[in-house]
């Protein structure tokens, strides 16, 4: 397919059928491309990526968050392990998980999803594995370090695949798998459990050994057939045809100006780094991620305080993660339909902050339950979105890189205040813990409200230099007048 010249401005926005030309700035005239050709690209990806991450995360996430079910099955008691030691373990872990997000993300943008996210899914399943063979409390630490620094980039680092195929406007549908893995895992991750637990020990394995042999069979098994659907590099992706190739090469070049060059340019690392943007959304990201820590604590807590069975209290959380699935669909689905995403995202702080105010205002469990409802309305579709507006605002590529997954990090310190904030002396109602998250929430209010001025203002900057006929602002990439942030 040749590349067809348009007349218009090369940083003029096309809307055909909801097909976007962002223009290729100074590298040339702008490309076009027909919309149903790049939509049927699109539906490629969707059927062969899309469902991959889905399980790649859903898999990670239980077998990062099945330590806590294992403690049930006497985890503890195996190891000798006493005091604070098991909340050291998960500390150190999360640790690894903050650190090492930059470094996976910029391993995607270098060696594509294939290599990269291949290398992780082996190196966490044989995390997973070598779990079920610790004795004691290092090897414990050991091993679980490992597994969080393998699995940390996997979800930024779909997010950024996912920000290199779709336009800007649609990405969202795609980034929401993170939390829709969450829904499932969390629904489903303690029914799991409860099974692998009654099949008891057998042949000289304790059930909590059992349930990461089990896992990590699965894992290897359903992961290894998804790894093979991964492509390199959109552009490459073996499940296209020639045309279809080339299609995504013509976006590239079309694109530049969100894309830029294929290899890395050190300047993008400062210029990432010292964009107010990015710390303000992290520290957001930060507060609002605080509640859904808690979340994870309170909500079988809350369940077992109605004084049901452990069965019934797995049970009983599947509607409240069916719910918060449903939200985040639609909620997603509507922000990228109408391109804005503060608006969602400090709407969604309301019923996050009414939940845990039920909790915290009642010692009725019934009510707590109730309040969990509430909460989960605006739970998930917070950090969705946040990571979509981070990942579909920062350009090009190399800045991507660096800057979504740092703001993540920086969020992911909320891991280790959460631990500290939901003591289990606390319980069953975490009346502390649960007051802190309804607050930081509000907080996370006010600071993506910040996001949005400042974006906002910026917009408004460029405005008003291109309507004096400016045709340059001096700076590059999102910052530069060829690119309007999303609001």
């Amino acid at each position: 397919m040749e590349p067809e010249p348009k007349m218009e401005k090369s940083s003029e926005v096309v809307d055909t059928s909801n097909y976007v030309d962002y223009g290729s700035g100074d590298a040339g005239p702008v490309i076009y491309i027909d919309p149903a050709r790049e939509a049927a690209c699109r539906k490629k990806f969707d059927k062969y990526v899309v469902p991959v991450s889905v399980i790649f995360l859903v898999l990670s996430t239980l077998d990062r968050n099945n330590l806590g079910n294992a403690r049930v099955f006497g985890f503890d008691q195996d190891l000798g392990l006493h005091g604070g030691q098991f909340g050291n373990i998960n500390t150190l872990s999360s640790v690894c998980t903050i650190l090492f997000e930059v470094p996976w993300v910029m391993a995607v943008k270098r060696w594509g999803a294939n290599k990269s996210i291949g290398t992780a899914f082996v190196l966490w399943s044989a995390c997973t594995l070598g779990t079920a063979f610790i004795q004691n409390y290092a090897q414990a630490i050991i091993v679980r370090m490992l597994l969080n620094a393998a699995e940390a980039g996997l979800a930024q680092g779909f997010a950024f695949l996912f920000s290199t195929i779709y336009p800007r406007e649609l990405a969202g549908k795609r980034i929401m798998t993170t939390n829709l893995a969450q829904c499932i895992s969390g629904a489903f991750g303690g029914l799991f459990a409860y099974a692998i637990q009654t099949m008891g020990d057998r042949n000289g394995f304790a059930a909590w050994r059992w349930l990461f042999i089990i896992e990590f069979l699965i894992t290897i098994v359903i992961c290894g057939i998804g790894w093979i659907f991964l492509p390199s590099a959109p552009e490459t992706a073996w499940f296209l045809n020639e045309e279809e190739k080339e299609t995504m090469r013509l976006k590239k070049q079309r694109d530049f100006m969100l894309r830029g060059d294929d290899a890395f340019d050190r300047k993008w690392v400062k210029l990432a780094l010292t964009d107010p943007f990015v710390y303000l959304l992290g520290l957001a990201f930060f507060t609002s991620s605080v509640a859904i820590n808690g979340f994870g604590v309170f909500l079988p807590t809350i369940i077992a305080g109605l004084g049901f069975a452990s069965l019934k209290v797995n049970y009983m959380t599947i509607p409240v993660f069916i719910l918060g699935a449903i939200s985040l669909t639609i909620q997603v689905y509507y922000s990228d339909k109408i391109k804005k995403r503060g608006v969602f995202i400090v709407g969604c702080c309301v019923p996050v902050a009414i939940g845990y105010l039920i909790c915290v205002g009642t010692p009725n469990p019934h009510a707590g339950y109730a309040g969990m409802f509430v909460l989960v309305i605006g739970l998930y579709p917070i950090s969705t979105l946040a990571v979509t507006w981070i990942a579909t605002n920062l350009s090009p590529d190399s800045k991507r890189a660096i800057g979504m997954p740092f703001a993540y990090s920086i969020a992911n310190v909320s891991n280790l205040i959460s631990s500290q904030l939901y003591p289990t002396q606390q319980g069953p109602r975490y009346v502390q813990g649960n007051a802190v998250s309804a607050g930081l929430t509000v907080v996370a209010g006010f600071l993506y409200g910040a996001c949005w001025l400042l974006l906002r203002y910026r917009n408004a900057k460029k405005e008003k230099l291109i309507a004096e006929g400016a045709t340059t602002n001096g700076l590059e990439g999102d910052m530069s007048l060829d690119s309007m942030y999303i609001l």
